[in-house]
């Protein structure tokens, strides 16, 4: 499905929003609650990885293809794999199968997994006979995706002595960490993370409880640049958020100060407001620890006509697609002056917006959202706009909510 989003006629917006739960907050604790069935999870993600993941962990079959669940595919090969008796064939979609799992997968072995890889070396599908884990330590790179390093410890627990793992070398996206080893604090399991190294103690079962997902971050970036866009005044209330998030993208509230957008916290909820107009200085970030929201900036600050650099962005080359290289293909097309390296982006100022692109999303769900707020600047075609639903089901309701026009081609 292919759409056209026209600019609103009003750029003065006043709206209420509720986001679903967070995708990353969700598919830790629906492994840990096949682990421990004495959770229960209150607003859990709508999303397609969401879905996809219970789904996995519903079904017997042998064969479990979760389609473009990066997330699920990583946190999915440590629970099968230390799923004992049972053989799981792990597989996705043509994109997931070209994305690597060997450096997880290497971990794993040196625990005592059994996995061979089905098709092409290091990459899935996998297949994976479940056994108990004796060994409890282990070696992983701590620059790798964090998703590796939070699949180890969401199993860890259950492990007959628990896990120690070892970061080598200089650690990144240390929130996702963090986020992981909150929740398993918050069940009640124990766990340390000094220096380099982390453990985690053996638990049979945690305390009957219910946990509340705080809804997503990086879903709520979209709205932080329509905000950057409209009007000194505009509003936009989301619901539901806290100050003290695990969330790595929280960091969207400071950052978007630059573009003039104030957040107030209030009960489960953020308000966003246009206080001022975008500092029209360079943005210079480091986006280590929130790399999902890095297309939203780069395009908040193409639309804004403001320079930037944003660095710390290795892994966005392993993500639904190379990140980068779409960034700068879609962004060039609308006019944009950017160079990026495998790592980085780099925009200078644009004067003009070309109108009526069309972006390719790459089935990349970020594309499709990242971009749909330049609407208030230009009309703009969005090509396959249903890939939203990998993150956020609602997404194209919310946006006629703010009251852009969207029709469908």
């Amino acid at each position: 499905m292919d759409i056209l989003l026209n600019v609103l006629s009003d750029k003065k917006i006043h709206q209420e929003i509720t986001i679903s739960g967070s995708k990353s907050e969700s598919n830790r604790l629906l492994i840990l609650q096949k682990l421990f069935p004495e959770i229960t999870i209150e607003n859990l993600s709508d999303s397609d990885d969401s879905v996809h993941m219970q789904h996995a962990l519903s079904t017997n079959d042998e064969l479990v293809d979760i389609g473009h669940a990066g997330t699920a595919m990583r946190f999915l090969t440590s629970y099968f794999a230390v799923n004992a008796g049972r053989k799981t064939v792990l597989t996705g979609s043509e994109r997931m199968q070209n994305r690597p799992i060997e450096i997880l997968v290497n971990a794993l072995k040196d625990l005592g997994a059994e996995i061979t890889y089905e098709a092409k070396e290091g990459y899935p599908p996998i297949c994976l006979n479940g056994t108990r884990l004796i060994k409890d330590k282990v070696q992983i790179n701590g620059n790798v995706s964090s998703q590796y390093i939070s699949s180890l410890l969401l199993i860890a627990s259950k492990l007959e002595n628990g896990l120690e793992i070892e970061l080598i070398g200089k650690i990144t996206s240390v929130p996702y960490i963090n986020m992981t080893l909150s929740l398993l604090t918050q069940l009640g399991i124990d766990n340390t993370f000094k220096g380099n190294f982390i453990k985690v103690f053996p638990k049979n079962s945690i305390a009957k409880q219910t946990v509340v997902v705080e809804s997503d971050w990086s879903s709520a970036s979209y709205f932080y640049s329509i905000i950057a866009l409209s009007e000194i005044g505009s509003t936009i209330q989301l619901s539901a958020y806290k100050k003290e998030s695990l969330q790595g993208d929280s960091c969207l509230a400071e950052i978007y100060q630059h573009f003039g957008v104030s957040t107030t916290f209030g009960d489960h909820f953020i308000t966003l407001k246009k206080e001022r107009l975008t500092t029209k200085s360079t943005l210079e970030i480091n986006l280590k620890n929130a790399p999902d929201i890095a297309q939203t900036i780069a395009v908040t600050c193409f639309a804004e006509g403001i320079p930037c650099n944003l660095s710390g962005l290795h892994t966005l080359k392993i993500k639904e697609t190379d990140r980068l290289v779409a960034l700068d293909d879609e962004l060039s097309k609308l006019g944009a002056s950017i160079s990026v390296t495998d790592k980085s982006l780099h925009l200078k100022v644009s004067s003009t917006i070309n109108k009526n692109i069309a972006i390719k999303t790459y089935n990349d769900h970020r594309m499709a959202m990242a971009f749909a707020p330049l609407a208030l600047k230009v009309p703009i075609q969005i090509n396959n706009a249903e890939v939203v639903t990998k993150s956020y089901q609602k997404f194209w309701d919310d946006m006629q909510q703010i009251g852009i026009v969207i029709d469908e081609l």
